[in-house]
């Protein structure tokens, strides 16, 4: 005959969490909506963008379902809290694109090779290639590699790196001065606020792709 230990002794039966399923019974993802709305009173927009102005939460409601139409909360800290009157599925699908194009916005570490002694018109190539990065809001790299031979004359390569950040100056500024690490050089530039981007040396912007970087050239030895 089995113990009465082994089944939980004299414990009274497990009830289940009363809170949990009222917990789960109260909410809701996403921003509050319609009889959900807590304030008593609330600033309007209507579906239109326009601001309606402030109403009581009950006659928003009501003007909202005279549109066919949902009253959601979409700034629940200000005071009062402000709410527009939308199609929610509208207002949920227009929320989840912006989200994307955020994601699709990241910042990302791109890189730009030089050489201590490229021509003026290799060097613009690559300076048109780094102001393309900067204006669509990446962090950028500039790299100097040197042959052998080439070390000799480092302060080639400081004047080739200084050129180029005075070409890219109107777009973006170095995070700190240019540092020699055996064979090659770097600095890093940050692009200014977006509202002071401009283009100087293209035309157009060009889209930025994941594997948009320069490609490896050779180092070996002259």
């Amino acid at each position: 005959m089995a113990l009465p230990q082994q089944f939980g002794g004299n414990r009274p039966p497990y009830q289940g969490n009363n809170n949990r399923r009222q917990f789960n019974r109260g909410y809701q993802q996403g921003p509050r909506r319609n009889e959900r709305i807590k304030a008593t009173e609330v600033r309007v927009i209507g579906p239109d963008g326009q601001q309606i102005g402030l109403m009581a939460t009950r006659d928003a409601l009501q003007r909202a379902r005279d549109y066919g139409l949902d009253l959601v909360e979409i700034a629940a800290t200000a005071h009062p809290p402000v709410c527009r009157i939308v199609d929610y599925g509208k207002f949920q699908y227009e929320e989840s694109k912006k989200q994307k194009k955020q994601k699709a916005t990241t910042t990302k570490m791109k890189e730009v090779k030089l050489r201590p002694r490229c021509d003026v018109h290799d060097l613009m190539i690559k300076v048109k290639r780094a102001e393309n990065f900067l204006y669509h809001g990446h962090k950028l790299k500039l790299i100097l590699s040197f042959r052998f031979r080439e070390l000799e004359h480092p302060e080639v390569g400081y004047d080739m790196m200084k050129r180029a950040i005075q070409e890219l100056a109107h777009i973006g500024t170095p995070d700190y001065q240019a540092k020699l690490m055996g064979r090659s050089m770097s600095t890093t530039l940050t692009p200014v606020p977006q509202n002071k981007r401009k283009l100087i040396h293209n035309s157009a912007p060009v889209e930025v792709t994941d594997d948009d970087d320069d490609e490896d050239e050779d180092d070996g030895e002259e």
